[in-house]
């Protein structure tokens, strides 16, 4: 299973998702679709978006990859223009990061 995240990783869901089964890359500076892809995108499962900021990376992603999962793992609202295209919107002050890969793990299998 692969996964990318896009954003800071403030919360160690990184080391989360790898413990539960993840090959984790990271998406450089602003995910764009060259960071994307040199993240590997196109073979990814799973999408972690961890600054709201950053949500253009959604539509881009699931572009690239029809099958991407996307979570978004952040205290701020997504913008309206990405909300459909999520499948989970998580508060880290709310959700710990071992559950959040626990469930990732689990929906891909």
């Amino acid at each position: 299973m692969n996964a990318v995240i896009a954003g800071p990783d403030e919360h160690d869901l990184g080391a989360a998702l790898s413990a539960a089964g993840f090959s984790v890359t990271r998406a450089a500076g602003t995910a764009n679709r060259p960071a994307l892809e040199e993240a590997g995108i196109h073979d990814a499962e799973l999408l972690v978006l961890t600054d709201a900021a950053l949500a253009t990376a959604i539509p881009v992603a699931t572009d690239l990859n029809d099958d991407i999962r996307i979570i978004a793992y952040t205290t701020d609202s997504l913008p309206e223009f990405v909300k459909g295209q999520g499948h989970m919107a998580l508060d880290p002050e709310l959700f710990d990061p071992e559950d959040v890969a626990e469930e990732a793990a689990d929906a891909d299998d």
